[in-house]
């Protein structure tokens, strides 16, 4: 099996670290895939425009309906990766813990 060195905070380029910032101050840890995507700017920029357009952006479907697709999906899929990912964006878009539970 391949292993990843992931890019902690400190070694990330100043632009990904300005982004890491607000996360790491409300939930306590970036998760393996902000720290896998951090390896690589363009990957990074181009991952996170993603997730603005697409999970954060307003849209009909509230936030909350939004992250719990995510986080059932991300299950169904059993990447643990992306289900932790996807717990702290519910956190950071105000989801309690319990909510995020009660998805899973």
């Amino acid at each position: 099996m391949a292993y990843i060195e992931l890019c902690k905070y400190e070694d990330m380029d100043p632009e990904i670290q300005e982004r890491a910032k607000p996360i790491l101050e409300k939930t306590g840890k970036l998760g393996e895939i902000f720290e896998l995507l951090a390896l690589d700017k363009d990957l990074y920029f181009s991952t996170d425009a993603m997730v603005q357009n697409f999970l954060l952006k307003e849209t009909l479907l509230p936030y909350a309906t939004k992250e719990r697709i995510a986080l059932l999906v991300s299950k169904a899929n059993s990447c643990t990766m992306c289900v932790d990912v996807h717990k702290n964006i519910a956190k950071m878009l105000g989801m309690s813990q319990e909510q995020v539970e009660e998805t899973l």
